[in-house]
């Protein structure tokens, strides 16, 4: 279906004749808000959008069709919601894996219907927590994991069979999931029934989060050995994320959010294919993660624009033939970065805001953030008020009865083929320059994040974009709100525990696992999926895996960019 071009002429004459004969003469009494009203990426908005701002050729088959169906900008199952709702998946993990067993537990019990697990800081850059490096970090932004025993207690009493884990990690994703693996090997799952994510996203680290450990190309292999094993081993495992998430928070606009997590899933998706493996036996278990910020239309035509552009790009850029290949199924978080540690309570209505865009929007799999995360780890109760939000939304709003309620709207039209099309012209110049890796190595990506960051922060100051409670309808008032301390002791009881492990292990087997170990890191052509699950085995530690690939690598050290 196209639009009849002598209609739209009309529209457009018509809408000339309203803006002179009733928006000039109310402006000339009442003058706007804004000279001008703009996009993120600094594209005006017009008062109104009618079906002339989609242009004559625009083609609801050609740009929408049917959820399920090519190009997916409706959403990618033809059911959607009224299947299943989307997974409410509350990422946690704190202290010892005792402390987060039990809060994973808790949200069991209050309705999560997936685990997310956060890890410390150690553990995310292959550090045990008995190393020099890991002092004062154990257990702080996540929970510690040294080794295979950790694992067994994290997941202790939690079937592996029925629950979806999801684990954002990245240097050490191939640790992680090696453990998961044997953890449900003890359970009697099979790794074929293992259901969940590992973020696995190394060029993201380069760009916006640093817990990178090795040089890119390294890195890289370890990533596509991910995807490489679990296309033949775990094959209901979603083995990357192409996260999106952590451009944003670093200070991407929406358009560049896209642009950049697709043409990190290009590259992905390039070098599974450079080693040999057709893009139909990898692409249908590739996911992405995505923010949700408060700009409530613009994100919601953001996630209908990527589904669109990915779909486009698998199809007629890489020549998959599955359309399950073409299918972008991606995660969201709620904005951490638009927290605010003044009036904490705000961040619930904050939170809500962005939880409905991310289900408008069509997401498979959401975490919503708690009102008190600008101040520490959450608690119990601010937890279970994020939990609330979604089941709220999914059981009360009634937004998901029909699928892309929103789509139609003239101005979400509009808006989706505007971050398509602008971040298509991302994408296409990151390919003229070689690629994201070497727009990363050049610094491209960094800068323009760090420009885009640098005018948000200056809109703040100068008042032109309000965040209520810090820059306008400030209170003087004593906060008064419960915070949640992770014990300072929890090094010294997972040292105990390593010199514990340490002692009671086959230390013969131990090293001959981390000699195979070595030798299959200094061969390009050898998958090091067997060889780390192997090493876990046998009781290694992740710093003893990470260590030994340390000295076949070396590590990376990021260049100084001006």
């Amino acid at each position: 279906m196209t639009f009849d071009k002598r209609k739209l002429e009309e529209i457009r004459k018509a809408e000339e004749e309203w803006n002179e004969k009733v928006v000039k003469p109310l402006i000339a009494k009442r003058p706007e808000r804004k000279e001008k009203f703009m996009t993120d990426d600094g594209f005006e908005i017009k008062r109104v959008y009618t079906p002339a701002d989609l242009g004559d050729d625009w083609d609801y088959l050609e740009k929408l069709s049917f959820p399920g169906q090519y190009p997916f900008t409706r959403g990618v199952y033809g059911t959607m919601y009224r299947g299943r709702f989307w997974t409410m998946r509350q990422y946690a993990g704190f202290g010892t894996a005792e402390e987060s067993n039990k809060r994973y537990k808790y949200l069991l019990s209050q309705g999560q219907t997936g685990l997310s697990v956060a890890f410390d800081l150690p553990t995310q850059i292959g550090y045990d927590s008995d190393h020099p490096m890991s002092e004062g970090e154990v257990g702080k932004v996540g929970v510690a994991i040294d080794s295979l025993w950790d694992m067994r207690i994290l997941f202790d009493g939690i079937p592996l069979d029925k629950v979806s884990t999801s684990m954002t990690i990245n240097s050490t994703a191939a640790n992680l999931l090696a453990m998961y693996i044997l953890v449900a090997e003890e359970q009697g799952v099979p790794q074929e029934k293992l259901r969940g994510t590992v973020q696995n996203d190394i060029l993201k680290e380069y760009i916006a989060r640093g817990t990178y450990i090795f040089p890119p190309q390294p890195s890289m292999r370890l990533t596509t050995d991910i995807i490489m094993y679990c296309a033949e081993h775990v094959p209901k495992w979603n083995p990357i994320s192409i996260s999106g998430y952590h451009i944003r928070e670093a200070g991407a606009n929406a358009v560049q959010e896209v642009a950049f997590t697709l043409a990190d899933g290009i590259e992905y998706v390039k070098a599974v294919i450079d080693r040999g493996m057709d893009v139909d036996k990898f692409a249908g278990r590739l996911s992405f993660f995505f923010n949700a910020h408060n700009n409530f239309l613009e994100e919601i035509a953001k996630f209908r624009a990527a589904r669109r552009l990915w779909a486009y790009i698998m199809k007629e850029w890489f020549n998959a033939k599955n359309p399950r290949s073409m299918l972008l199924r991606f995660h969201t978080q709620t904005a951490g970065s638009t927290l605010t540690a003044q009036q904490p309570e705000n961040n619930i209505v904050r939170v809500a805001i962005q939880a409905l865009a991310a289900v408008l929007g069509g997401t498979q799999s959401l975490h919503t953030n708690s009102y008190d995360e600008a101040l520490s780890l959450p608690t119990e109760k601010s937890v279970r008020i994020a939990l609330r939000t979604q089941q709220i939304i999914a059981y009360e709003s009634g937004v998901v009865d029909t699928i892309d309620p929103l789509g139609g709207s003239y101005y979400i039209e509009w808006l989706t083929d505007h971050i398509y099309e602008e971040a298509l012209k991302y994408i296409e110049k990151i390919q003229k320059m070689g690629g994201m890796m070497r727009a990363i190595e050049r610094g491209y990506i960094q800068k323009e994040i760090a420009e885009s960051a640098y005018k948000f922060q200056k809109e703040v100051e100068e008042k032109k974009r309000i965040i209520v409670g810090v820059n306008e309808f400030v209170v003087d008032e004593p906060l008064d709100v419960e915070i949640l301390k992770v014990d300072p002791s929890i090094r010294e009881k997972q040292i105990e525990r390593l010199k514990k492990l340490r002692s009671k292990r086959d230390n013969k087997k131990v090293e001959e696992a981390l000699d195979k170990l070595r030798n299959a890191a200094e061969k390009d052509d050898t998958n090091l999926m067997p060889y780390i699950i192997e090493a876990h085995r046998h009781l290694v530690t992740l710093g003893e895996v990470t260590d030994i690939l340390r000295e076949v690598w070396g590590e990376y050290r990021a260049p100084l960019i001006f």
